[in-house]
């Protein structure tokens, strides 16, 4: 008994000296860490219902910009106009500034348009594109402000959200201007939130499409652009007074913000870059089982600065996100690129607003022609995306500008009068198709030159001065004549040229982190 105790003392102390058994479950390593366009390529899907359903409801706020942009075509319209019974009134007369004050009325009265309103015509009538100026103005400032909003810790969908809320906070005030000041403050203010929708939508609606569906997918977003203003031109038909149509066209961001934008998702890619790594694998998860499609467990998302560099422990991207603008521009390749695409936005809008306001100049029914304008940009957005894959980004790029430019340095040359005005019609017809098509491709092209961490901030910079050149286009139709147009040619032809100095970004990953473009670009040298 002695002995079995002493040797059971034996045993008691060894196992004392032994550690204790791990009670902690043994941590299962990933299986598989992909970004984001490699997973949707491999498990969830490039472009299956799930992205299907989140394009269409992101993109519906394209067709509400054009409800607010658009609108002044119609509410600073100036109408018809006729003399009154019994006084003496030269009904031959080509201007109300040529006959004596009382002489003469609207047709449809002082509530027909801002113009009849406040008398906008005569001296006064640099106070229309004074207002139509200063949206635009107020759009430069959204831009920024917007791009950089979300970028950071706002994120796309609330961003997007804000910028709804306030368009339609705007659009209903500016119905009730009792002033003409008034009315130019809230157009501003309008302009601003505008400028932060643009910027928003597109990015929201294309970041979760995979790379070889996101070309044709982001090009097929303006049709819901040209869709707005064809319904705006319905719907000014119906509500003829223009406090009635800016109520009319204020209501649907309402319902877009409370029926629709509930239902769209944020951004998978601006989870990651923010650190959120849970939420963006719930989002992947959510596309892959919608798509029909089996996400594994083992499959993790990582930032494709961690695909060139296991490890990378993140303190570049931490530094992007504390300054996306200084980082952007400190980068020789993003400093570049965004150099040159705020120059080919510039030159782009002055083409593409400058040409459509002319195509105003057709003295033709208003309603009528803004239809038909939407119409005829249509062909160009399916033909642009047709043949995207095949001429790739800096095809379209190039060939849509110089086909713009070109048929306006023709247009340039052709007198306005007797058959030679016909001609220069068709030319400048054929210089909206090049733009428009330019227009559809020009958000898609910008999307791909810049990572997810700056994307936005980019883009923003871009829609900056897309709008400044929007600014200026009305002062280039006031040229008139071939002047008007060698303005447009040497916008088109510059424009294409500057195109080719960008790299090709077709079928090329779309990068989250600077550090993963750079890493990228040393790879493999002549991509994107």
């Amino acid at each position: 008994m002695l002995g079995m105790s002493t040797l059971t003392s034996a045993q008691v102390e060894l196992q004392q000296q032994q550690p204790p058994p791990s009670t902690e479950p043994a941590v299962e390593l990933p299986k598989e860490r992909l970004t984001v366009d490699d997973m949707l390529q491999k498990y969830c899907g490039e472009f299956g219902p799930w992205q299907l359903k989140n394009f269409v409801l992101v993109n519906l706020s394209w067709t509400l910009e054009a409800l607010h942009i658009m609108v002044v075509i119609f509410a600073d319209h100036e109408p018809q106009w006729r003399c009154v019974e019994g006084v003496a009134c030269d009904r031959a007369g080509k201007s109300v500034c040529e006959l004596k004050p009382g002489s003469w009325e609207w047709v449809e009265g002082r509530r027909s348009s801002t113009v009849a309103q406040w008398g906008l015509i005569c001296g006064d009538k640099y106070k229309v594109g004074l207002a139509q100026a200063m949206f635009f103005l107020g759009s430069m400032m959204g831009s920024a402000i917007f791009g950089y909003l979300s970028n950071s810790a706002l994120g796309r969908k609330r961003t997007l959200a804000l910028v709804s809320s306030f368009n339609a906070t705007f659009g209903l005030l500016t119905a009730a201007s009792p002033y003409y000041w008034t009315y130019v403050l809230l157009r501003f203010l309008t302009g601003i939130s505008s400028g932060g929708n643009s910027v928003s939508t597109f990015v929201l609606a294309t970041e979760p499409i995979g790379p070889t569906k996101r070309g044709v997918a982001g090009m097929s977003s303006f049709y819901f652009f040209a869709g707005g203003i064809a319904i705006l031109s319905g719907m000014a038909y119906t509500f003829r007074p223009w406090r009635e149509l800016y109520i009319a066209s204020s209501i649907p961001s309402l319902v877009f913000l409370v029926a629709v934008l509930p239902f769209v998702s944020e951004s998978p890619r601006w989870y990651l870059v923010r650190g959120k790594l849970d939420e963006a694998m719930k989002v992947m998860k959510s596309i892959a089982k919608c798509n029909g499609k089996h996400l594994p467990e083992g499959v993790i998302l990582l930032l494709d600065q961690e695909a060139f560099n296991k490890d990378d422990k993140g303190s570049g991207l931490k530094r992007e996100e504390k300054g996306s603008f200084v980082v952007l521009i400190r980068s020789p390749i993003t400093r570049i690129r965004l150099l040159l695409a705020m120059s080919i936005s510039f030159v782009g809008a002055i083409a593409y607003y400058g040409l459509s306001l002319n195509v105003v100049n057709l003295k033709t029914n208003l309603y009528l022609s803004v239809l038909l304008n939407a119409v005829a940009e249509t062909p160009a957005y399916t033909i642009t995306a047709a043949l995207l894959g095949r001429l790739g980004r800096k095809g379209i790029g190039v060939g849509t500008f110089w086909l713009s430019g070109g048929f306006c340095l023709i247009g340039s040359l052709l007198r306005s009068h007797g058959k030679w005005k016909v001609a220069r019609m068709v030319c400048g017809i054929m210089g909206i198709f090049g733009m428009a098509g330019n227009y559809n491709f020009l958000f898609l092209y910008l999307e791909e030159l810049f990572p997810t961490a700056v994307r936005n901030t980019a883009m923003g910079c871009a829609t900056l001065a897309i709008q400044m050149g929007a600014v200026l286009a009305p002062f280039v139709v006031v040229l008139g004549g071939g002047l008007a147009f060698g303005v447009f040619a040497v916008c088109g032809l510059v424009g294409g040229s500057l195109v080719f100095f960008l790299p090709e970004t077709v079928n090329k990953p779309l990068y989250d982190t600077m550090a993963g473009m750079e890493l990228g670009q040393r790879t493999s040298p002549g991509g994107a």
